[in-house]
């Protein structure tokens, strides 16, 4: 089941981040300030919190996206974790294709997804190519030497 995040949430989405081993504290540290942003500022429109739970309904993914600033129809997936435990059973592919389903249903026409370069994200890379979204642009060296910011797209007709 996908839902909205509640702040009863938070808790298990930091872990999952946590035993991941992708995420630097650096990383968390922000992911947890967007957070809390989503829940703090109620008004704002950036960041949306998404959750996906297992068959017990416990937290299991999370998802955060929102529309891209200034853009007509442009959305960014901005952070997406499933618990290391409940990799390879298509948990982080619900959640993009809810996204998708989203986008496509309020007109959106795009969604971007950056990430690094770095050999440990090889594995969320190749997970984007198979969800169809393709390299749009690469900026060498951007996250320090030798790590590059890479941004995946994907265009709805």
């Amino acid at each position: 089941m996908i839902r909205l995040m509640k702040k009863s949430d938070k808790a298990a989405v930091l872990d999952i981040l946590g035993r991941s081993g992708m995420f630097t504290p650096e990383e968390i540290a922000v992911a947890e300030e967007q957070i809390d942003i989503a829940f703090d500022q109620p008004e704002q429109k950036d960041y949306n919190e998404m959750i996906i739970e297992d068959a017990q309904g416990r937290t299991a993914g999370w998802l955060s996206w929102g529309p891209a600033p200034m853009t007509e129809g442009t959305y960014d997936l901005y952070w997406i974790a499933v618990d290391s435990d409940k990799q390879g059973q298509g948990l982080g592919k619900e959640l993009v294709r809810w996204l998708e389903d989203h986008v496509r249903q309020t007109g959106g026409r795009l969604i971007l997804i950056e990430t690094a370069s770095q050999a440990n994200y090889e594995p969320t890379r190749q997970f984007y190519l198979k969800q169809d979204y393709q390299e749009a642009a690469r900026i060498a060296d951007y996250y320090k030497p030798g790590d590059d910011r890479i941004i995946y797209a994907k265009y709805f007709g």
